[in-house]
């Protein structure tokens, strides 16, 4: 008798166990990284999952030029969802709409290791209007330690990073009130 309740329990747990390697598996996640202009450092983030599934990840923009008030919109383009969506003000300072709530820094989890993980397809610059050349490794060396970041790298080696340059205000803007958003795909 114990000998079948010991079996019933082992093939339970070894079915749930399954099913979140599945559930996870059948996940479409994008991962957001908030990382500081001026001094590269990593400030927070967020996992955004979606129900549709799809191997690529192409990010397409929807800009309007601030006069005074202005908005940057990021979207998954295969699936029709936001990624990001941002106010810029002219001499002011405008706000991340979405993603809210994003972690701090300090709930992600770093590697033990002192190895550098970079991405094999390198980086895609998703909106760049002034066609500006930058560094990605230096800003990319401030989350490429972390557990998440490595997760993701592992699940879809041959993905590009997706980067842009969030300035919420701009004109006479403060270098110092601007992020790189970072997204990876699963």
């Amino acid at each position: 008798m114990k000998t079948k309740i010991f079996a019933i329990a082992t093939l339970i747990l070894t079915l749930v166990s399954c099913s979140k390697e599945n559930d996870e598996k059948n996940q479409n996640s994008v991962l957001v990284l908030k990382v500081d202009y001026n001094t590269n450092l990593f400030e927070g983030g967020k996992e955004l999952s979606f129900t549709n599934i799809t191997s690529n990840m192409t990010v397409t923009n929807q800009y309007l030029s601030n006069g005074d008030f202005g908005s940057i919109k990021l979207k998954y383009q295969e699936l029709n969802e936001t990624i990001f969506d941002g106010t810029i003000f002219w001499m002011g300072l405008g706000q991340i709409n979405y993603p809210q709530n994003l972690l701090n820094a300090n709930q992600f989890d770093r590697t033990e290791t002192a190895d550098f993980a970079t991405p094999i397809a390198g980086f895609e610059n998703v909106f760049n209007p002034n066609n500006l050349t930058y560094n990605y490794n230096t800003i990319w060396d401030s989350v490429q330690s972390l557990r998440k970041v490595r997760q993701y790298l592992n699940s879809n080696p041959n993905a590009t990073v997706k980067i842009f340059l969030y300035t919420p205000s701009v004109g006479i803007g403060n270098p110092s009130d601007w992020d790189w958003i970072i997204f990876m795909k699963n």
